[in-house]
C-alpha cells in the first residue's frame, strides 16, 4: 500500500474517528470544537459538512496524514496537551494561514491589533509618507506572521525579519513565500537589531512581540504552552522586560525622527514600560492600547 493510499479513507471511517474524538475530548476536558477544526485543516471538510454529517456518505476523504498518525496525535493532545496548532502544522492569523512548529510560538488573536496600530500610527504621523515608504522591521519575528501583517498593509514599506532562532526564520521563510510576500520582507538570523548595523538610523517602523512573561511565571503557565512552545520566545526574565528594556535602549540609534516604535507586553506592565520610555529621553507621545480582552497590551511612542 503507498502512502498515498493510507492518506485516503472512507467517509464513515472519518466519521467514526470524530466521534470517537470528540468523546474523548470531553473526557479530557478539551473543547470538542478543536476536533471540527482540526478536520477541517487536515480534510479539508468544511463546516456545514461537519455540522450536517454529509462527509459520512463520501466513499474517499483524503487527509494529510494517515488516520493512525492523526490519532496518535490526538491522543498526544489529549494527554500531553500538545497544541491542536501543531498537529495541524498551521493556525489562521488575521487572513493569512501560518505555518508552525514546536520550533515557533503560536501567533495569537490579539497580536494582529499590532499591525491595526501601526497602520493607524502612520495615518496619524506628520511624517505619514516617509513611514509608509521606509524600513520597517519585525524584532523577534518567530513564525513571520507580524512581518506578513506588515508587509501586506504597508505595501509599499520595505520588511525586514529578525528572530535569533534559524529554525524559526525558515518557518518564516516559508510563510512569507505561502502568503507571496517574500519579495518585500528580508529575513535575519541574529540578535534583535544587531545583523540590521548597515541601516542603522533609517528605520521607520520596529515592531516586536517580545519575550515578556517573567520567569518565574514561565512555568505556572498551560501545559500546552510551556511544555511545547519554545521558552526563548516566552521568557522575559526576572520581571518580564529585560527584552523590552533592551529594546526601548537600543531601538533610538536605529530609528530616524519621527519613527514608530510598537510593542506587545503583559498585563500589568504597561506603567513599568510607558515610564522607561519617558525616562529613556528619546521617545514622544507615548500611548497604551488596549487589546479586544480590554487589556493594556501594547506601548506605542515616536521617535524624536
Amino acid at each position: 500500500m503507498t502512502e498515498q493510499q493510507t492518506k485516503e479513507i472512507s467517509g464513515f471511517q472519518l466519521w467514526e474517528w470524530r466521534q470517537a474524538a470528540i468523546a474523548a475530548s470531553i473526557n479530557a476536558d478539551v473543547s470538542p470544537v478543536e476536533v471540527d477544526w482540526l478536520l477541517q485543516e487536515i480534510a479539508g471538510l468544511d463546516r456545514l459538512a461537519l455540522r450536517l454529517e454529509s462527509f459520512k456518505e463520501r466513499s474517499h476523504i483524503q487527509l494529510q496524514l494517515p488516520l493512525e498518525e492523526l490519532e496518535i496525535l490526538w491522543q498526544k493532545r489529549l494527554k500531553e496537551r500538545f497544541p491542536v496548532q501543531y498537529i495541524a502544522g498551521v493556525t489562521p492569523w488575521r487572513q493569512f494561514q501560518i505555518t508552525v512548529s514546536p520550533a515557533v510560538l503560536i501567533p495569537r488573536p490579539e497580536t494582529e491589533c499590532l499591525i491595526d496600530i501601526a497602520v493607524a500610527a502612520v495615518a496619524k504621523s506628520q511624517e505619514n509618507l516617509s513611514l509608509q515608504q521606509g524600513h520597517w522591521v519585525d524584532l523577534g519575528t518567530g513564525s513571520g506572521a507580524i512581518a506578513i501583517g506588515l508587509a501586506d498593509a504597508l505595501q509599499e514599506a520595505t520588511i525586514h525579519a529578525v528572530d535569533y532562532s534559524a529554525a524559526a526564520i525558515a518557518i518564516a521563510q516559508i510563510n512569507a513565500q505561502n502568503a507571496k510576500l517574500s519579495d518585500r520582507i528580508n529575513f535575519y538570523q541574529g540578535y534583535w537589531w544587531e545583523p540590521l548595523e548597515s541601516i542603522k538610523g533609517q528605520f521607520s517602523g520596529m515592531v516586536s512581540n517580545p519575550p515578556y512573561i517573567p520567569t518565574s511565571t514561565v512555568s505556572t503557565l498551560q501545559p500546552e504552552v510551556v511544555n511545547h512552545e519554545p521558552h526563548l520566545a516566552l521568557d522575559g526574565g526576572d520581571d518580564g522586560l529585560d527584552c523590552i528594556r533592551y529594546l526601548i535602549e537600543t531601538s533610538p540609534s536605529y530609528l530616524k525622527s519621527g519613527a514608530v516604535w510598537l510593542v506587545e507586553m503583559m498585563a500589568g506592565q504597561a506603567d513599568a514600560v510607558r515610564e522607561m520610555l519617558q525616562n529613556q529621553g528619546s521617545y514622544c507621545n507615548i500611548e497604551i492600547y488596549t487589546d479586544l480582552a480590554g487589556i493594556e497590551r501594547f506601548a506605542l511612542a515616536y521617535k524624536l
